[in-house]
């Protein structure tokens, strides 16, 4: 938790470095015969996809959020109310999208016209990011960019290696045993088995796409993007039902917004299967 806290200050501090800078550079001049390609075919709407599959941040990290506050209240020893943790909720997911606008403006910014080819190879790939962006800010800020993009990757790293862990930790408590005194003693290497296997599958996957790095991430977000509607679903079941006392589930407004972004995900979800797999 501490580690997660110094790499989130250092990629803010970093990132909104980064995003004035850059504003204050202006956008790039786009080069001679320079044609913005078309949004809304096929290819664009596959862009769309990939982006909206981590934007703000993946769906799934709904239930790595509930983990990790319920481990900080075992480490403290301090149990939040209920609007304590909403709040703090709320603030890291207004904070990441704040930042994933800054991102995305980033890029718009220093790429779209520029002309450049981003190479597929990861280590190139970095390079050239962190090349790009110092030639338009400034040798300078080298410093300032390369810790932006080191925290972004090193942070997200650490997220999804331990909340998947602890996700599946919990699924297979759950699905094995009820008694939670039982759960501290006998589940508890689990954790550790699952990083591991975590960690092998990654690398795996790393090697089977080799140095094609936007395929890689195409493929990783489209399928976040494609499994989200179902999580939405258990989240939306979850804060309805039963598991919750009644004055601490969500409003009616709250539940019809809820439903729009289910059948707005769902609808989404369903169009890229179509034109992906029956076209």
């Amino acid at each position: 938790d501490s580690l997660i806290k110094i790499i989130a200050i250092v990629l803010v501090v970093s990132t909104v470095s980064a995003f004035l800078l850059t504003l204050y550079n202006g956008p790039l001049e786009p080069i001679a015969g320079f044609e913005p390609k078309d949004l809304w075919d096929i290819s664009g709407i596959f862009f769309l996809l990939a982006l909206m599959g981590w934007m703000p941040t993946a769906v799934d990290l709904s239930s790595w959020n509930s983990l990790w506050t319920l481990e900080r209240m075992k480490q403290t020893q301090y149990k939040p109310s209920l609007k304590e943790t909403l709040f703090e909720f709320r603030l890291a997911y207004l904070i990441t999208g704040i930042l994933a606008i800054m991102f995305v403006t980033l890029g718009s910014f220093i790429f779209y016209g520029s002309g450049e080819e981003l190479p597929n190879s990861n280590s190139l790939f970095a390079h050239e990011i962190v090349t790009l962006y110092t030639k338009t800010i400034g040798d300078w800020s080298y410093i300032i960019i390369a810790a932006s993009a080191f925290t972004v990757m090193f942070g997200t790293i650490l997220a999804v290696f331990d909340g998947y862990s602890r996700s599946l930790q919990r699924t297979v408590e759950l699905i094995f045993t009820k008694n939670e005194e039982q759960i501290r003693t006998k589940f508890r290497s689990f954790y550790v088995i699952f990083l591991i296997v975590i960690s092998a599958g990654s690398l795996t996957v790393i090697f089977q796409f080799g140095n094609n790095l936007k395929e890689l991430v195409d493929f990783a977000t489209v399928l976040s993007f494609v499994i989200a509607p179902i999580i939405a679903i258990f989240n939306f079941r979850l804060v309805t039902g039963k598991y919750l006392d009644k004055e601490h589930r969500p409003s009616t407004l709250l539940k019809i917004l809820s439903f729009t972004g289910i059948v707005f995900l769902g609808g989404f979800a369903i169009f890229f299967l179509f034109i992906k797999f029956l076209q």
